[in-house]
């Protein structure tokens, strides 16, 4: 027995037979003498029914699951590529398989229209991210996933400027000669100017610059969207362990309490028992004193 054995158990079970099912396993795990695994079982998170959901399809249609993925890979290859022709058409085909698969999902599993939105964005995450892709296709989500910002568009490559002979002006001296030309990056004036070169270098190196701040925003806010989605699943579990300790909770005080108010009946009726038994012994006492009188 090892650990990704059980979890590929545990997570094709429906969510409400996961938590019995897992300390079961983790119970099997310590009875065999494996206690580092028993602990790894029970750190094991109940999964969501969205997630669920997605576990579910991903073990019993691994066919449109994988064709999804892999349209996710090529997106991303085109993304790095710049490619603006294979990004159109692998949009469109990301937009066809996401939402066959999508309705296939809620075809099987009864969700919620929130449920139904946390599959979307499920795996809406598992085209743009490889790890999200790989968790998708094991089947073993614990909760929603999900990705924040956009894919950077194609960036247009600036052409060089094209270079061009400089035609005599009216003020060309007579015989055919030119005035001398400006020095290169001067104008006529004296003053310099950028060579159209350098300007295209320095508006692209300005674009890059702007494109990189706006990943490194775009990263920030899906860091950000990760840890509050993360944080959401961790309060739901938890606020249904809560909710499931309080019903525990309540259904052993009310038994406690019939308990206690049972003990106080059978106290006071032993009582009562104890009171006639000193009553008997006094009366018995007496009788025999006059009887051997």
């Amino acid at each position: 027995m090892d650990l990704d054995e059980v979890a590929d158990r545990l997570y094709a079970l429906p969510p409400p037979e996961f938590t019995a099912a897992r300390t079961a396993e983790a119970r099997a795990a310590k009875d065999a003498g494996e206690a580092r695994l028993a602990r790894e079982i029970a750190k094991l998170r109940k999964p969501t029914v969205s997630a669920a959901a997605v576990n579910r399809v991903a073990r019993e249609h691994p066919g449109e699951v994988a064709e999804l993925l892999e349209v996710g890979e090529r997106l991303r290859a085109a993304w790095q590529e710049q490619d603006p022709d294979a990004l159109a058409e692998l949009t469109r085909r990301r937009g066809e398989v996401t939402g066959r698969l999508g309705r296939l999902v809620r075809q099987e599993s009864e969700l919620s229209a929130s449920g139904a939105a946390e599959v979307e964005q499920t795996l809406d995450a598992a085209v743009v991210d490889a790890d999200a892709a790989e968790q998708v296709r094991r089947g073993r989500l614990a909760r929603p996933l999900a990705y924040s910002g956009f894919a950077p568009a194609p960036t247009p490559r600036e052409r060089p400027a094209k270079k061009t002979r400089p035609e005599p002006g009216p003020g060309a001296p007579a015989g055919g000669k030119k005035k001398p030309a400006p020095e290169p990056g001067r104008r006529a004036g004296g003053k310099r100017r950028a060579a159209p070169e350098d300007e295209a270098a320095a508006a692209r190196a300005r674009e890059e610059e702007e494109a990189a701040a706006a990943r490194a925003r775009e990263e920030e806010e899906a860091r950000k969207a990760r840890e509050r989605a993360e944080a959401e699943a961790a309060h739901r579990e938890w606020q249904e362990a809560l909710e499931s300790a309080q019903r525990d909770f309540d259904d052993r005080a009310a038994k406690v309490e019939r308990l206690e108010r049972k003990l106080a009946k059978a106290r006071r009726r032993l009582d009562d028992s104890e009171h006639r038994l000193e009553v008997a012994r006094r009366e018995e006492r007496h009788a025999r004193r006059r009887l051997d009188q």
